[in-house]
């Protein structure tokens, strides 16, 4: 992965908290695996930063981190009592039209990292749905989650039928230009790479309050993979 300067990712801060869009591909927290992650990056611009949530490796957006203890605390909790409007926007496999449609599925860990919905031993969640752009067979969505479980969009968008593109955990199809490009041709012994190599998934904004009670709304434009799928499909499919 490229160098990032996490003051590029800013997208706005006072004097207790900073946003950041976080880009695809990058954990939030400690990885084994990846000897940079978005954390150490907040500290290089704040030595006391602490992220006051998550997201997985793979989706893109918005992120708060505190600069002291206490802003730290005011903001877990927010997000602890859910105080905090989070929405997400996700291009979805199939065409779904629904305003403010409710899931409320109770979410369970699995032994292999996945999670599943579980009515007796699951953890309460619940998640909206708002069609934002219907492609030919793809669709645009506002996710806005309640709960914050792990996974928790993306698993009750499978049981809606209508899982997230790319996301071949939950049943989500890889995407490939070709599939909505006519005349798209490939050299000979090239193979076809998909348009977006994650799922379709981007924390869009947060809206918080800040340590004088005031509403914050922290906001973070798609990243380059996801705009262009948004692209070819609004041109294509």
């Amino acid at each position: 992965m490229k160098s990032i300067n996490i003051q590029d990712l800013l997208i706005w801060e006072d004097r207790d908290f900073f946003a950041v869009n976080k880009p695809p591909f990058i954990a939030t927290l400690e990885d084994r695996s990846q000897p940079v992650n978005l954390l150490s990056l907040a500290r290089e611009y704040h030595p006391d930063a602490q992220a006051c949530h998550r997201l997985d490796k793979e989706t893109s957006g918005v992120i708060i981190f505190a600069r002291n203890p206490g802003a730290y605390r005011h903001l877990s909790l927010q997000f602890q009592h859910r105080e905090v409007t989070k929405i997400y926007h996700a291009v979805v496999d199939g065409r779904h039209e629904w305003h403010e449609k409710l899931v409320d599925a109770p979410i369970a860990k699995n032994d292999d990292g996945t999670v599943s919905i579980r009515k007796y031993d699951g953890k309460p969640a619940q998640t909206w749905f708002t069609t934002l752009q219907l492609f030919r067979n793809h669709s645009l969505l506002e996710c806005r989650p309640i709960t914050g479980r792990m996974h928790q969009i993306r698993i009750h968008l499978t049981l809606l039928q209508a899982p997230i593109t790319g996301d071949v955990t939950y049943g989500g199809k890889v995407f490939y230009l070709s599939s909505v490009k006519r005349g798209y041709n490939l050299k000979k012994q090239e193979e076809e790479q998909p348009l977006m190599k994650r799922m379709a998934l981007h924390a869009k904004s947060l809206v918080f309050k800040d340590m004088n009670q005031n509403l914050v709304t922290a906001e973070a434009d798609y990243p380059k993979d996801l705009h262009a799928l948004v692209r070819q499909l609004s041109l294509n499919g």
